[in-house]
């Protein structure tokens, strides 16, 4: 009498059995959206690999790759929650935190990817200029949201340079290096191998472009990070580890072989010139594997050094609130010394 209700019980815990193992699996994988801070080039090779190559699935990760449109936006997309995630220059953090202190969610650096700044000044040898303290006195030309631009008095005291004596014009970031072409400007300000490219692209030889990298003439300051919400952090400590690991393997792949990891780069863009995009990702793999990560292993900051990265940002910047180093980078998800070593 009780054989049917028995059976109809068993398969009731069969279907069962069927269906929790599938719930399991769907949940093992933590969503992340992750934007860029900017179009996929060759530097987003960084990020890429580790898709491609499944790091983020061993990972138990199932992360989305956005291209992006400056730091400034990548630091509003995490800080807004419309990504986990995202890659920004860490002045652009600093900026948002210092001009927002009320802000319900404050984005926080975990990974410092660029050792230093890519931001430089570039000018045409045609123009006379040869140092930084050429530039009194010209007009410079830049997006209003460019970080060179926004970091130049950084540079300028550190030349010597009333930065009043330098006057502005702004451009939409596909004009920046046509302008300097044409002589519209005098130089201009941008990331090495954005616009160093985009001048050869443009049929400026080589060897007629003068160029000013921060880093090299007394404006040290730190380059792009990783940031997360601090939301995410906090719900998905383990996720963030995974993250920062699989990331870590992708760079150590590209350091490795730059020529293979183009490819990844065109399966998200087949319109790249891979030669073109070969030579800016050797151009920024400068301010990653540098004397510094060397030795300290990738991903890592100077304390000192990161707080005059404030001071100095904060002071170029004109940011009228105190910026507190405290919570603005993150170092507790970072995987461990031997795997951060190059």
């Amino acid at each position: 009498m009780n054989f049917p209700y028995g059976r109809a019980l068993g398969a009731a815990l069969v279907a069962v059995g069927l269906i929790v193992p599938q719930v399991a699996s769907a949940q093992q994988d933590t969503k992340i959206k992750f934007t860029l801070d900017w179009r996929f080039e060759g530097p987003s090779a960084l990020f890429l690999m580790a898709h491609s190559k499944g790091y983020f699935k061993q990972e138990k990760l199932d992360v989305t790759i956005d291209s992006g449109n400056g730091s400034g936006s990548s630091v509003s997309r995490v800080a807004t929650g419309a990504y986990e995630m995202g890659f920004a220059d860490i002045s652009a953090l600093i900026e948002f935190i210092g001009n927002n202190p009320a802000a319900q969610s404050k984005p926080q650096a975990i990974f410092m990817v660029y050792e230093s700044t890519p931001a430089a000044v570039l000018a045409l040898k045609k123009s006379g200029i040869k140092t930084p303290a050429d530039l009194v006195g010209k007009t410079l030309g830049a997006p209003v949201f460019d970080a060179g631009r926004k970091a130049f008095p950084v540079l300028a005291r550190a030349n010597r340079i009333d930065p009043a004596k330098v006057q502005w014009k702004s451009m939409d970031p596909p004009l920046r290096e046509t302008m300097l072409q044409r002589g519209e400007v005098d130089a201009i300000t941008g990331f090495t191998f954005t616009s160093y490219l985009g001048l050869v692209a443009r049929g400026v030889k080589e060897e007629d472009i003068v160029m000013f990298k921060f880093n090299d003439f007394g404006a040290e300051l730190y380059g792009n990070a990783v940031i997360a919400s601090p939301r995410f952090l906090a719900e998905n400590p383990e996720a963030v580890r995974g993250f920062l690991r699989a990331v870590t393997r992708s760079i150590k792949d590209v350091l490795a072989n730059p020529e293979a990891s183009i490819a990844v780069v065109k399966q998200r863009d087949p319109l790249i010139t891979e030669a073109t995009e070969l030579k800016r990702l050797k151009m920024a793999l400068e301010f990653v594997d540098t004397p510094v990560a060397r030795r300290d292993g990738l991903g890592v900051i100077n304390k000192a050094r990161f707080d005059n990265t404030i001071d100095r940002v904060v002071s170029a910047f004109g940011i009228k609130q105190q910026v507190s180093p405290d919570g603005i980078f993150n170092s507790s998800f970072l995987p461990s010394a031997a795997q951060r070593r190059l």
